[in-house]
């Protein structure tokens, strides 16, 4: 019995669906945890393709738990659902959302002939703040053996670089004046931040390739006339690792608190979410991703082919750290256009963008029958 032929003939008997649940995610984006109408249709469809679903779940309003197999080795498919502010699904989580349903409706039907369960983890908000760190301290990874997802890009990569990442708002406290008529009595809030935006650029010709700190304002001020006493910006710090994140983050509060030194202003720093580490791609599974989708047409290149640099952060991180995972990357013909922007949200929506989804479902389904077919389970935690 050919089963992979078999996961891919129930892959397409549903591929026009999952095409028409994609396009409407595109047209209905929909932020970090404010995904309700998007999980209620993946919700949908998987309570019709044979899952047993759990909505909401671990006490968020939009996370889901769609699972199938009575016994077994336990296999989490994330789905991310969450759009971007703004320029909405700029990193294909449409595409991401459909390729676990995908994957998963393929080989439900034989999870109980070949002794595992399938599960379809609907996980909010990995744009911001990190609702996979919220399930797994919920426990919705205890017990699992393996974990998956795939995310589009302009490349194929199997074991992509993905950096650790703290997220935080600085706020500047300063005092209102007159800007024309007594600026001397005021402190100001936005020559703080101006200041903190100006020593980071500065700092940036000393980092190392995968070192980030971007931010932006967020509150700059009320009017011209008035010396702004208070900004809040939003910043973001990356690194290759979790150790060289915390050597980062120690000049990045010496920035702020020299900003707020020399401009005579308080300032307070929170975290803004979830701290993300770094990716731990799992050999095993990955070396079976890359043969699946060589079997597929599509050759994957490795992490150590890629620019160190050009990388983002996700919080299948923390997954990876808890669970044996793979985030392979699955590229696009964009015509130049990179995650985060319109037209790589656009392309999603494309025949180019759609077989990135079938790839991408095809290839998880059948890396999970190579791993029941041949007993792996043991070997990825070795």
């Amino acid at each position: 019995m050919d089963r992979k032929a078999a996961a891919q003939e129930r892959f397409e008997a549903v591929q026009p669906e999952l095409k028409e649940i994609s396009r409407w995610m595109y047209h209905h984006p929909e932020t970090a945890y404010a995904e309700h109408e998007t999980s209620a249709k993946l919700v949908e469809f998987l309570g019709g393709n044979g899952f047993d679903v759990e909505y909401p779940a671990y006490g968020l309003d939009t996370a889901f738990v769609a699972r199938a197999g009575s016994e077994g080795p336990k296999i989490v498919i994330c789905a991310e659902m969450d759009a971007l502010p703004g320029i909405g699904h700029a990193c294909g989580h449409n595409l991401i959302a459909t390729s676990a349903l995908g994957a998963a409706v393929s080989v439900v039907e034989m999870a109980d002939e070949l002794g595992f369960r399938i599960t379809v983890l609907g996980t909010p908000a990995e744009e911001h703040n990190g609702g996979k760190v919220d399930l797994i301290e919920a426990g919705a990874f205890e017990g699992v053996t393996a974990s998956m997802m795939v995310h589009p890009s302009s490349r194929n990569v199997v074991d992509p670089s993905m950096l650790a990442i703290h997220h935080f708002e600085v706020e500047f406290k300063g005092k209102d004046a007159h800007a024309a008529a007594a600026p001397w009595e005021g402190l100001n809030a936005l020559d703080a931040f101006v200041q903190l935006y100006i020593t980071v650029s500065n700092f940036r010709q000393q980092m190392h390739a995968t070192d980030k700190m971007h931010g932006i304002i967020t509150h700059g001020g009320d009017a011209p006339n008035i010396i702004p006493s208070y900004t809040k910006s939003e910043w973001y710090v990356r690194a290759a690792t979790k150790e060289r994140l915390e050597q980062l983050m120690e000049r990045f509060r010496a920035f702020v608190d020299a900003a707020a030194t020399a401009t005579g202003c308080g300032v307070e720093i929170a975290l803004n979410g979830h701290e993300y580490t770094e990716m731990v791609s799992n050999p095993v599974m990955a070396d079976l991703f890359v043969a699946n989708c060589n079997a597929l047409g599509r050759p994957m290149g490795r992490a150590a082919d890629e620019d160190p640099g050009a990388a983002g952060s996700t919080d299948m991180g923390n997954v990876s750290r808890v669970v044996p995972s793979i985030h392979p990357m699955i590229g696009m013909d964009t015509d130049g256009a990179v995650n985060h922007q319109p037209e790589f949200a656009a392309h999603t929506i494309t025949p180019d963008g759609e077989q990135a989804m079938r790839d991408g479902a095809l290839a998880m389904a059948w890396t999970i029958i190579d791993l029941a077919e041949q007993d792996l389970w043991g070997s990825l935690s070795e």
